[in-house]
């Protein structure tokens, strides 16, 4: 692995933790008599090609031992995945599937804080992560762990009410952070939109409960289908792929890109990545197992190598336009 050197030193490694700051790491700890470890390196490898956002360190568990002891690393070979420089899961052992799945889990649920080069860009994607769900939460921490009181006590009320409800973890993000206070004219979190209206905060939440009109305010659990059916018809061309147009996060996505700006289409999209069910499901409904996916005026057209092929034939702006 030449393009993953090994720090044997804490110097070495505090340079490559930089590289981490605000994304996810995955680090292994491993030692040259234990041949384990050389199966978890080709692992990563593999994962490394896979996840480009994320960071891979290996370090020499011996020759560093205080971080070693640090990380709470009893053998060789372990996996330690940091988010943001913070430990939030641990791999034992040359368990390969496992390391795998954990590192998709990780790399794929989080969403690195974007830098914002202009006002408008950044309202652009606040107005896509607000329209993202027809309930949207903006809270600290996730659903199944708030990071404060008010955030906890939201999740708590929309679970009895049976809210179906996407969210957003603004400590993750201090663009979005800052950024939505302003435009939504709202100082506090957490906020809560429906169908792309600011409804408001906790105590605004409490007051619908009260008086009974929080199911009429905010949509009720809706069939993952009909959801899904609903984001594909919302556009006559819709996108479905990893990252933004501007933005992509696998090379799929980027070639796909690069065809569709040499043309005149217009063409809206989804970042699966902020929506793990859709994500999912959305598998199962098109019967395709990849990404990006495109369809046009409800129906799948197919992914990447469709779309190449009917460039190639000159007959990719006949079948996106549906002419």
């Amino acid at each position: 692995m030449a393009d993953l050197p090994l720090c044997k030193d804490v110097d070495s490694f505090k340079a490559a933790l930089k590289k981490a700051t605000r994304q996810i790491a995955v680090v292994h700890f491993e030692a040259d008599w234990a041949s384990e470890c050389n199966l978890i390196n080709d692992v990563l490898k593999e994962l490394a090609k896979e996840h480009k956002h994320t960071v891979f360190i290996r370090v020499s568990a011996e020759d560093v031992a205080d971080v070693t002891q640090s990380y709470g690393v009893e053998c060789v070979p372990t996996c330690v995945i940091l988010k943001e420089l913070k430990p939030i899961d641990k791999v034992e052992g040359a368990d390969a599937g496992k390391l795998a799945k954990a590192v998709k889990f990780h790399a794929t649920s989080f969403t690195a804080p974007i830098v914002t080069s202009s006002h408008k860009s950044l309202e652009d994607r606040l107005k896509s992560l607000i329209n993202s769900h027809p309930c949207m939460l903006f809270m600290k921490g996730s659903p199944d762990e708030p990071r404060c009181g008010f955030s906890k006590q939201i999740i708590q009320i929309f679970r009895e009410n049976d809210v179906q409800f996407g969210s957003f973890d603004i400590l993750n993000d201090n663009d979005v952070r800052q950024g939505l206070k302003k435009f939504s004219d709202w100082p506090t979190y957490p906020q809560v939109y429906s169908s792309g209206e600011l409804v408001g905060g906790l105590d605004i939440i409490r007051e619908l409960v009260e008086n009974g009109e929080l199911l009429d305010t905010l949509p009720k659990a809706e069939d993952l289908n009909s959801r899904i059916k609903k984001i594909i018809e919302s556009a006559p061309v819709m996108i479905f792929m990893k990252g933004e147009p501007q933005k992509p996060q696998c090379k799929f996505s980027k070639a796909l890109m690069e065809i569709l700006n040499k043309t005149t289409i217009k063409f809206s999209s989804f970042n699966i990545f902020e929506d793990e069910e859709v994500r999912q499901g959305l598998k199962t409904y098109s019967n395709w197992p990849t990404f990006p996916q495109i369809y046009v005026k409800g129906e799948l057209v197919g992914g990447l190598d469709i779309i190449k092929e009917l460039d190639e034939t000159g007959e990719l702006v006949s079948t996106l336009t549906a002419e």
